[in-house]
């Protein structure tokens, strides 16, 4: 393996980029049909002679700010912007490992006892980070879906901020990606997320993570273009768990009768209305 992997990705997708599909020009005399690295510079706001550095492996420590910079003229998908985040966190030596005040990522039995009395409604316990730790099954007929429990590790602001399909199951996306803000920001800084959070989603967090103030509704109104239930109205309710530090307990009931009519359509228990 490469000793420069960082650089040679950038390198790679620089390459693969033509200057139309980034609105520019051809140009003539080129070696290449990729982008040259003064284009990238431009269209990022980065100095060539820092890119030339990140691609030669001179410097491999480039900021959250800057790999959503480079992520928009090297047309990055959500998933090539998370292995560039994570080639960085390889690169300074970064490790995953537990730390002092790690999100909690364990749920208690007791905890798992209280969703099981909670079926057949959507009900989830998340940490601070957006982590859906576990939830009922009503949540995953209602959730499932929409693709927001297809990750190993399903997290919500990945989701909202990182997955096109979040956009198009939240008619009013803008109002919920500043609530999981508002969210991120109701406890202890947890730097090393909010920065993986700006390297794959750029403006569209930063921007928010610097108007946005707290804290998170504890209850409210969720439209939701289900893929097989339709338009969906729910009420939400959001409880902290004191004695479980940073985890909530979310659960999201039918607000009218057309949204509990059409999820009992597809329950499986096809329950009856009373």
């Amino acid at each position: 393996m490469s000793d420069n992997e960082l650089g040679n990705f950038l390198r790679a997708r620089r390459d693969q980029v033509t200057p139309a599909e980034v609105g520019l020009p051809p140009g003539n005399r080129r070696r290449a049909p990729g982008l040259r690295r003064a284009e990238v510079a431009m269209l990022a706001g980065v100095s060539v002679e820092y890119l030339i550095r990140l691609e030669q492996g001179r410097d491999r420590h480039p900021s959250p700010q800057v790999i959503a910079a480079l992520s928009g003229p090297l047309r990055l998908t959500a998933a090539e912007r998370a292995h560039l985040y994570r080639l960085t966190k390889v690169a300074s030596g970064f490790t995953c490992g537990a730390i002092a005040g790690d999100p909690m990522r364990t749920v208690r039995p007791g905890l798992r006892a209280v969703l099981d009395q909670l079926e057949p409604a959507a009900a989830a316990l998340v940490n601070q980070v957006g982590d859906i730790l576990a939830h009922t099954a009503g949540f995953r007929r209602l959730t499932g879906p929409i693709g927001l429990l297809d990750d190993d590790e399903p997290n919500l602001n990945r989701y909202v901020f990182t997955d096109p399909r979040a956009r198009r199951a939240y008619p009013d996306w803008a109002h919920v990606a500043d609530e999981q803000v508002a969210a991120l920001k109701d406890g202890p800084p947890r730097p090393d997320f909010t920065d993986e959070l700006t390297a794959l989603a750029g403006t569209e967090f930063t921007e928010r993570a610097g108007r946005v103030p707290g804290l998170p509704r504890a209850h409210g109104l969720l439209r939701l273009e289900h893929p097989e239930a339709g338009s969906l109205r729910l009420a939400y309710e959001i409880m902290q768990l004191p004695g479980d530090t940073g985890l909530r307990l979310v659960v999201q009931l039918p607000a009218d009768e057309a949204t509990a009519e059409a999820l009992r359509a597809i329950s499986p228990l096809r329950l009856v209305a009373s």
